[in-house]
């Protein structure tokens, strides 16, 4: 198969997942966003670079956002929001920065395949997300793509989404939002 024919497919898989995601549980997380003081995303590995970008678009539209693990990260508290994607919902790294903030008693949402997992049930609600888990032989959702490849695309394709929707609900556009894009590039 050629190079052009493997990225038709792919995005072929990401239509199929688009299809599957659920409106109402993407309402919650937006609304959830909408109330937080602040907002706080993790991820690990490739779904913690989409974590990197999610936070990135909520600054540009002027919400309080931050990445877990970075130096300029402040304290978690009771009126924020933790968002988690995690493909299998196990990432022990994860799993104990959702027992952290669970004790402190804020807003925990997992984006997972698995919202059974560990995290899941940790979290006041979770969003599913289609896709095939690493080991693809424990799944019915099948792709041609290496290990988390299919989830970590669907979760920057999903958090896009949401910036989209909270763009909507309130009345921000394109060039609202330049203006706090980053001018010392």
């Amino acid at each position: 198969m050629q190079t052009v024919q493997y990225a038709s497919q792919i995005v072929a898989e990401l239509e199929k997942s688009a299809a599957l995601l659920s409106d109402q549980e993407a309402e919650t997380l937006v609304n959830s966003i909408l109330k937080a003081k602040k907002v706080f995303v993790a991820g690990g590995g490739r779904s913690g670079f989409m974590a990197k970008s999610f936070v990135m678009r909520m600054m540009h539209m002027g919400i309080d956002a931050y990445v877990i693990g970075e130096t300029v990260t402040p304290t978690f508290e009771e009126d924020d929001l933790l968002i988690i994607g995690s493909g299998s919902g196990e990432t022990k790294g994860l799993v104990s920065i959702a027992e952290k903030a669970k004790s402190i008693g804020g807003t925990i949402a997992a984006v997972t395949i698995n919202p059974d997992s560990t995290i899941g049930k940790l979290s006041t609600f979770t969003v599913k997300l289609p896709g095939a888990p690493k080991d693809q032989s424990q799944s019915d959702f099948h792709t041609i793509q290496p290990m988390g490849s299919l989830f970590e695309q669907t979760l920057l394709v999903f958090y896009d989404a949401l910036i989209l929707r909270f763009m909507e609900k309130n009345g921000l556009d394109n060039d609202k939002m330049y203006g706090k894009h980053a001018n010392l590039e």
